[in-house]
């Protein structure tokens, strides 16, 4: 039996196909501006991969911020009951999530049954998330991918003092006006993220372990920043970060059919 979890993000769409104990086949597509057509298309690609079609698809799940437009799928569910459902397959000892996306960032407290415990979530601000770390690319004339390791080459920092992505944005123009170097200004960048994500998941029982998935996950500098806010070394990423909320979402879509439509989310 196969199931299909659809994660459409508000940066990439993410699938991934499930069998009931390991992703059998997964992608990932920048949303654009028709994000359910993407989701359909890579939806379909996957498909054809696999040499199956939608009839052979027990159940799909629809997660993430378009889910309610995604015709396909059987049910919906919460990105936050998806991110948990997905960690906690791949790293059962999972306490705490911190998931950074394109326009969010929320830390989750699980319980020792691998369900939502409590959540915290900051989707006002794109400070602290992919997108302000994609203006302040731009702005460094770097790609996404060259900003994490020019970050870890050095130890000084500075400080992004604005609580605002757009002010943020200038006092970096400024840093540069001032001729401090790139991987100083992206350490203090990475500080930044990391003192507001850490300052969200007090709220919490704040408790290792700690999994940290999302886009932005893939960035070894923003992880460095967190584990040294957090002064926990140990916080783990899985391997594909970016599809913890499509995994959990083709794992419920997995258990609610063998309970036959049974809601798992609980």
């Amino acid at each position: 039996m196969i199931t299909c979890g659809v994660d459409i993000g508000s940066r990439t769409v993410k699938v991934v196909l499930f069998d009931g104990e390991k992703i059998v086949a997964s992608g990932t597509i920048l949303s654009g501006r028709a994000p359910q057509e993407k989701a359909v298309l890579l939806f379909n690609q996957l498909l054809a991969e696999l040499k199956c079609t939608a009839d052979d698809v027990a159940k799909t799940v629809a997660t993430g911020y378009g889910r309610n437009f995604f015709s396909q799928a059987d049910k919906i569910s919460s990105e936050i009951i998806c991110h948990t459902a997905g960690v906690a397959f791949l790293c059962p000892e999972v306490k705490t999530i911190i998931d950074i996306g394109g326009q969010d960032s929320k830390v989750i407290q699980v319980s020792s049954r691998g369900k939502v415990e409590d959540f915290v979530m900051n989707d006002r601000c794109a400070a602290g998330t992919g997108k302000f770390i994609e203006m302040v690319a731009l702005t460094l004339e770097l790609t996404i991918q060259q900003t994490g390791p020019i970050s870890l080459v050095g130890e000084e920092s500075c400080d992004i003092s604005s609580m605002c992505a757009v002010f943020a944005e200038s006092e970096v123009n400024g840093l540069l006006h001032n001729g401090t170097e790139i991987d100083v200004i992206l350490r203090g960048v990475f500080k930044s993220v990391a003192k507001r994500v850490i300052a969200l998941g007090r709220k919490l029982n704040f408790e290792s372990p700690i999994v940290f998935t999302g886009g932005v996950a893939q960035n070894q500098g923003v992880l460095a920043a967190i584990q040294a806010q957090a002064n926990d070394p140990s916080i783990m990423i899985p391997e594909h970060p970016q599809l913890t909320g499509a995994l959990g979402a083709a794992i419920m879509g997995y258990k609610n059919a063998l309970k036959g439509g049974v809601d798992e989310s609980r």
